[in-house]
């Protein structure tokens, strides 16, 4: 089988780093999260992933993460089965077909030379897309407008790579063209965002992380109607049963220090 050589630089490399989990992940009898597409473009790239060296903390809240992601998803569709998903910076992500109710509307974003990428492993349909763009070239806005909705928005793994101003930049220009949409994000701490410079996989792809935010709520005095409806963090994860003894009793712990807690979790705003 002739597999796809790959360039990927910086930030666009470390779309590999969870569709690599994911891939591992699902090959276990009890995974956190299944995902046999990312099984199958894992074994068409020809790329050493042994050289991301992701720690198995990393590998555990990327698949929690993506479950998490899923859920939220999952609830919207359940409420509003016609509505529309945009997925920023979606990578290799295979969530539409992981959540697929045979009505949603589905547009995927991403870097030109990554949706070029992903178009080897996936064809656009009706309902599903893909919009070849970086995130804060904001002429991707104009494929949406007209569009009914309602809109849900979701950008995994993808802010803390923006500066705050491209941040709020972009949640203004979602709140003022989608009014009443729902935005769901993942975001480090200060602390954490200092930091995670360090962490392996980011010092071999030469990825820089910008930006953090401790006080989720900072973000509603950004605009009035930017609303903070949850924030989620993985030591609430119902997988962690599935993890070894270790693992569930260093979460057990993290719960208990808001430090822990905050370093890593998952927003959920509504913009009205």
């Amino acid at each position: 089988m002739k597999k796809e050589k790959i360039k990927l630089e910086k930030e666009k490399e470390t779309l590999l780093i969870p569709l690599y989990c994911k891939a591992l992940e699902s090959r276990k009898e009890t995974p956190i999260i299944s995902d046999d597409k990312a099984v199958e473009i894992v074994n068409k790239i020809e790329y050493d992933y042994t050289q991301l060296k992701i720690p198995r903390q990393t590998h555990i809240t990327i698949c929690m993460r993506a479950k998490q992601f899923d859920n939220y998803v999952r609830e919207f569709l359940q409420k509003y089965p016609s509505s529309i998903v945009v997925q920023l910076g979606c990578g290799l992500d295979s969530r539409f077909s992981r959540v697929d109710n045979s009505k949603v509307e589905w547009y995927d974003l991403d870097y030109p030379e990554v949706i070029q990428l992903r178009k080897n492993f996936y064809q656009e349909t009706d309902r599903y897309h893909l919009i070849p763009s970086s995130v804060m070239e904001f002429k991707w806005v104009d494929n949406l407008l007209g569009k009914k909705g309602p809109f849900i928005f979701l950008a995994e793994g993808l802010f803390m790579y923006l500066k705050e101003g491209e941040v709020k930049l972009l949640i203004l220009i979602l709140q003022s063209k989608f009014l009443g949409s729902t935005l769901i994000f993942d975001s480090y701490s200060v602390l954490t965002a200092k930091n995670v410079k360090y962490h392996p996989s980011l010092k071999k792809t030469g990825a820089i992380i910008h930006w953090g935010i401790d006080d989720a709520h900072n973000i509603e005095k950004w605009n009035p109607g930017i609303h903070l409806v949850e924030e989620w963090y993985f030591t609430q994860s119902e997988e962690i049963r599935k993890l070894d003894i270790v693992y569930r009793i260093i979460f057990k712990l993290a719960g208990l220090f808001p430090v822990a807690r905050k370093a890593h979790r998952i927003l959920v705003f509504q913009l009205q």
